[in-house]
């Protein structure tokens, strides 16, 4: 049944689908996080029931956690990935990246067994799908059901346009046959999106996307298969599906027939860019629980903290945080404001963001000690997050299927972007500022712009060096302006080859590089319009240096070491944000414990 509104909830129930407090969205989106945060509350105090040993219970049993899902149902979650023209709360993706942040700090199988995988199904629907598909799903979704996605084949990977699975046309509709395997919520899903073959020609003409709901379905004809065991995010169901000549109707087709994978990858611009800024989240608790033990484990008289390693790994952790949610504050923003450009960006955070939080989660499993084994207890939420995040840098697209994503278009963009094109615009990089409606109808596969790295370039002149901090973030803006001309003189030449999936080492190794660069535009755009705002952190060069810094460091930029005051500053904001219980990334949020 469909959950209750605010007129038939009860004192301190939420706010059903279809209603929104007053105020433009960053009011809603302020007060839609407090209401998770205290509905979930300290995820510490042992005797909670959403505390992180009840989840660690029951990940041990390989179960999402019963009382966080009623909890998320409480909540209406699901309206969260419905937009708000179909009843639901969805305004912009850098808003619920930020919502999913809450329940991500505290358990990712939990964010993506209830429901990010919903939003990932989703999209498609709400970018391609007909007005009656929406109107649909939207129901689907409100009444709490959840919808599964499935692109991959284990036989073929990420090369999903050699999927065997089948929608053969037939009178009145389609014919499922085949299988599809490793699909999280298949056995309790409402309804399917399935990447189905629907011509035997080769090519990118041959797959279209079919939505089948599971009560039309002839119970008969399909299967859902047995659930995998895994590593990390024990708790989802992991299964697949099996159809043998299973019948849907042609109003199943989302979008055009041979168009799926067009659909698909426009789906994976706002998906891509999203996902991995959640995943900020769990970060967030891993930094968290190692700054309470470096401050608490005494070694040789001294506490952890005074150990100048175990000092310096939690302020560049803490950094890495901050370049990563820049990068997937602008991709998530430009979705809306730059869509056509939005394509090799997602790319850019899906591969970029993963790998720099797994390899942060390694720096900080050496602060941690012997510690990093124990799966209870204070510390076992950490070896918790551990296993579970890399399963993030798979989901529909690993960081190779990424970096194929960027390079075919590096060659366009060397010709007819960098140091031609304009900056980005300010609202890319501004944390709470409000932004129109997705334009799914101009999300594109492959531009020729790139406002990012121009705003990377255009910083060169308008950056302040009056400070030694400025001057340090100048001269690395200037690194990185040359590493970018190099980029663009080493892709204008490439091979035809190297300009496909089929490129050499070297090719891939520039999408990183340009991956990097990317990353440190967003902190640049971040930074200058912080300036003037309401936190004083965010505005204070230290902080912009020692990121550009480690960037240009991260490419094998040669530079003089950092004033001494950017790791104080770093530091002290470490301490600040553990002693007053605030978020480890760009809004410095108040968080339940």
């Amino acid at each position: 049944m469909l959950f209750e509104t605010a007129a038939t909830a009860p004192h301190g129930a939420s706010a059903g689908p279809g209603t929104h407090p007053p105020g433009g969205q960053e009011e809603r989106i302020r007060a839609r996080i407090a209401e998770v945060e205290q509905r979930f509350g300290d995820p510490t105090d042992e005797h909670g029931e959403l505390s992180y040993a009840r989840l660690l219970e029951a990940d041990e049993r390989a179960e999402l956690s019963e009382t966080g899902e009623r909890a998320l149902d409480e909540l209406v979650l699901n309206a969260d990935f419905v937009p708000r023209r179909h009843g639901g709360r969805l305004e912009r993706i850098d808003s619920l990246v930020q919502l999913m942040r809450r329940v991500f700090r505290r358990d990712i199988a939990l964010g993506l067994g209830y429901g990010v995988t919903s939003f990932m199904a989703a999209v498609n629907v709400w970018g391609s799908g007909t007005e009656e598909q929406q109107r649909r799903l939207a129901r689907l979704l409100l009444d709490g059901r959840k919808v599964s996605v499935a692109y991959h084949e284990l036989a073929h990977g990420n090369d999903f346009v050699r999927n065997e699975f089948e929608a053969r046309p037939a009178d009145g509709g389609y014919l499922l046959n085949g299988t599809k395997q490793v699909i999280n919520n298949a056995d309790r899903a409402a309804a399917w999106v399935l990447f189905s073959r629907t011509s035997p020609a080769p090519g990118s003409r041959s797959h279209s996307v079919v939505l089948a709901e599971r009560a039309a379905l002839d119970q008969d004809l399909f299967r859902v298969l047995p659930r995998y065991d895994a590593v990390g995010v024990r708790g989802c169901h992991l299964s697949g599906l099996e159809f043998t000549d299973c019948p849907v109707p042609d109003s199943a087709l989302v979008g055009e027939e041979g168009k799926g994978v067009e659909l698909a990858l426009r789906a994976f611009q706002v998906t891509r860019s999203a996902v991995p800024g959640m995943a900020l989240g769990a970060a967030d608790t891993a930094l968290r629980t190692v700054v309470r033990f470096a401050l608490g484990r005494q070694l040789y008289r001294k506490s952890v903290m005074d150990i100048p390693h175990a000092k310096a790994t939690l302020s560049t952790t803490f950094l890495d945080l901050l370049i990563c949610d820049s990068l997937s504050l602008a991709a998530t923003r430009a979705v809306h404001v730059l869509p056509e450009q939005t394509s090799v960006y997602a790319a850019a955070v899906k591969y970029l963001v993963p790998k720099m939080l797994t390899d942060a989660m390694y720096d900080l499993s050496i602060v941690l000690g012997a510690r990093f084994y124990v799966r209870e207890g204070e510390f076992g939420i950490f070896q918790k997050h551990v296993r579970d995040l890399p399963v993030l840098s798979l989901g529909h697209a690993g960081s190779a299927a990424c970096q194929a994503t960027i390079i075919p278009q590096l060659s366009r963009l060397a010709r007819r972007s960098w140091f031609a094109d304009d900056p980005a615009p300010a609202s890319v990089f501004r944390l709470r500022e409000d932004l129109p409606d997705i334009p799914f109808d101009r999300l594109t596969l492959a531009s020729g712009q790139d406002g990012l790295s121009a705003t990377l370039v255009a910083a060169v002149d308008q950056l302040p060096s009056s400070s030694p901090e400025e001057r340090a973030a100048h001269g690395a803006a200037l690194r990185l302006m040359d590493e970018l001309r190099q980029i663009q003189e080493q892709s204008r030449h490439l091979a035809p080859q190297d300009r496909t999936a089929l490129a050499s080492p070297a090719t891939f190794a520039l999408a990183d590089r340009y991956a990097v660069l990317l990353a440190a535009a967003s902190v640049i755009g971040v930074w200058q319009q912080a300036r003037g705002a309401d936190d004083p952190f965010l505005a204070d060069p230290a902080w912009l240096a020692a990121a550009l810094h480690r960037l240009a460091r991260r490419l094998g930029q040669p530079l003089p070491d950092l004033p001494e005051t950017c790791e104080t500053r770093l530091h002290d904001e470490v301490l600040s944000r553990f002693h007053d219980i605030r978020s480890y990334d760009l809004y410095n949020a108040p968080l339940a414990g």
